[in-house]
């Protein structure tokens, strides 16, 4: 009979660390082993949920006991707890969006030495949708064909574009063989002149309590695509998460994304 896995979570008294926690305590196979959040945290040494573990100020503890820990916690924390990981020798299911060039180049050198999976979003759905995006853009000539991404998010959320909405845009960058960076149109303002050939553009929507929505458009002069994803619960993200972080226990060191846990990288890149 094979063991539980035993989860941890930084950040557990957050909006997506209670969905995890959900999500675990539902499913077979795997354990709520301990969670982790704010040291100045009112809720400190409560259950993280009904019947679940008591929640510690400290992120060592939650690297020391897990089999593997998700992090959906802010940008600041992430290059800190890469380096827990690395150092417990934990596998890392990391949730954060709005990651710089640092934090990155953290989590690689950690993923030299454990396994770490990295995404802008855990949906399956999403990551359908970001299938679907790679493949329309290498299709669809860049000449001819204008690509647009518009997103929608709660009031709370304090990046923008969303990981998603990037992840979208590699994707379409990728399909297209081009440079994401030298092509992202980020935000527009003032007199910006007629639309450049080929570039990749966003819009951010904030406001009241959307989970998140996502549209792609590749427009022609004479017709319009419109691939679209809309999460109706945080529980499309955490069971995504949990998911990874079984599969991640049976990785060799390095760097995946949920591309690599659902099995689509061997089919968009063949």
């Amino acid at each position: 009979m094979a063991l539980e896995i035993n989860v941890g979570i930084i950040g557990c008294f957050g909006r997506m660390g209670q969905a995890l926690a959900d999500v675990i305590m539902s499913r077979s196979g795997i354990m709520l082993a301990a969670g982790a959040d704010h040291p100045d945290h009112p809720r400190l040494g409560h259950a993280i949920i009904d019947e679940g573990p008591l929640a510690t100020g400290s992120a060592d503890a939650v690297f020391q006991t897990s089999d593997v820990v998700i992090d959906f916690t802010p940008p600041s924390t992430t290059a800190f707890h890469t380096e827990l990981a690395a150092k417990y020798q934990t596998p890392l299911v990391i949730g954060t969006t709005g990651l710089s060039d640092h934090d990155h180049a953290a989590i690689d050198k950690a993923a030299a030495k454990i396994p770490i999976c990295q995404a802008g979003n855990y949906s399956l759905g999403v990551n359908v949708l970001t299938a679907l995006t790679e493949m329309a853009a290498k299709a669809l000539p860049a000449e001819d064909w204008d690509i647009e991404i518009v997103e929608a998010h709660h009031r709370y959320k304090i990046d923008a574009p969303s990981g998603t909405a990037v992840m979208l845009g590699q994707a379409a960058a990728k399909g297209r063989g081009i440079s994401f960076t030298d092509h992202a149109i980020l935000s527009r303002e003032g007199v910006t002149g007629e639309r450049e050939k080929g570039t990749i553009g966003f819009a951010a929507i904030r406001g009241g309590n959307i989970i998140g929505e996502h549209s792609l458009m590749l427009i022609h002069n004479m017709e319009r695509i419109e691939l679209a994803h809309r999460a109706e619960d945080r529980s499309v993200f955490a069971g995504g998460a949990v998911t990874a972080a079984r599969w991640l226990t049976k990785q060799s060191f390095g760097r995946y994304n949920m591309q690599d846990v659902l099995g689509f990288t061997k089919h968009i890149t063949s």
